[in-house]
């Protein structure tokens, strides 16, 4: 049953004269900005869409937390330590804030879990590229954080009401997860020339990758149009991506950094910046598993997975035993 949940549908957008009097109710409250509620009824194109996007977005909380958890220990100073313990516990709230909203629409945490560990559902490409020193981690802040936060500030105003809501707590928090690694690249630009090299390093491989954040092209996108006209997407991939360059670009000139791209300019007559595209080979290669740390990353949630089974068993049983209490007792 869930493989059928996590495939994309198929279908294109409908016009209203191809749509069933209950499709023409739904969208209509779509096109009113009324937010779609779990027992309101919806089209089941819009229920799979929603729990491939919501789970992916919900794994790439909880598998980010590995690139920056590796660092906990090595982090600089103790005050760098508690600001990156209490990133990576944010992330964690939001992976739980985001398999809840996910169930709403049917499907179980484990069944979500299940695809992630066998493959059926990725997460983002970007937490398949390592933290090699302490200033890829103002980078995975700065850029990676700076992208989510352009993707996910337009999702509180998505049409599916558990989704927006959940979005709103998480994009406060992700705005302190960008100024944290901001943060972190200023103190390394503004220090030792080696340190001030090692933030360029990290901004020169980081750069594309979190350009990929943003999906592919919108004429490559399979699932864009349908998704914008739910309303579960309010931007286009591209659209997301140009303003996440437009306002990176000076930031990285007020830290004296250089963006790796040598065809990056100011367009006037557009009013934002011309700027190269990704490697979309490396993007949907890194995608069927063959990034630098897609090995790693799967291996360490299929061990986290294994090692909680008691946990969870132990509650299971607890449950149980209050239930039949509870019964019994009426």
């Amino acid at each position: 049953m869930y493989a059928q949940m996590i495939k994309s549908t198929g279908e294109g957008v409908k016009s209203r004269d191809e749509m069933s009097p209950e499709e023409a109710a739904f969208q209509e409250k779509v096109d009113a900005d009324i937010k779609i509620e779990p027992r309101d009824w919806m089209p089941e194109g819009y229920r799979k869409t929603l729990i491939r996007q919501i789970g992916q977005h919900a794994h790439s909380e909880i598998v980010g937390q590995l690139p920056e958890g590796n660092w906990i220990t090595r982090a600089p100073t103790l005050e760098r330590k508690m600001i990156l313990l209490a990133k990576v516990q944010d992330e964690a709230g939001h992976g739980l804030y985001l398999y809840s909203a996910a169930e709403t629409l049917g499907v179980t945490r484990d069944e979500l879990t299940e695809a992630l560990l066998t493959g059926k559902m990725k997460y983002s490409s970007i937490f398949n590229y390592p933290t090699l020193n302490w200033a890829d981690i103002g980078a995975v802040g700065w850029l990676v954080d700076g992208a989510a936060i352009m993707n996910q500030v337009p999702l509180q105003r998505t049409s599916y009401g558990p989704y927006s809501r959940a979005m709103i707590r998480i994009c406060k928090e992700e705005s302190f997860h960008q100024r944290q690694g901001y943060d972190i690249m200023m103190k390394m630009a503004q220090g030792t020339p080696e340190q001030k090299k090692m933030a360029q390093d990290a901004l020169n491989r980081y750069w594309y990758p979190s350009l990929m954040m943003f999906g592919p092209s919108d004429a490559e996108s399979v699932h864009s149009a349908q998704s914008m006209a739910w309303k579960i997407k309010v931007n286009t991939n591209d659209e997301l991506r140009q303003k996440f360059v437009d306002q990176t670009v000076p930031q990285a000139e007020y830290l004296g950094l250089t963006v790796p791209d040598e065809n990056l300019k100011w367009n006037e007559e557009k009013g934002g910046h011309d700027f190269s595209e990704p490697d979309w080979t490396e993007f949907f290669d890194v995608l069927k598993g063959n990034g630098p740390c897609n090995t790693d990353r799967l291996n360490a949630r299929v061990k986290a997975w294994e090692d909680g089974e008691w946990v969870r068993d132990g509650l299971l049983a607890h449950a149980e035993k209050k239930a039949a209490r509870k019964v019994a007792a009426e």
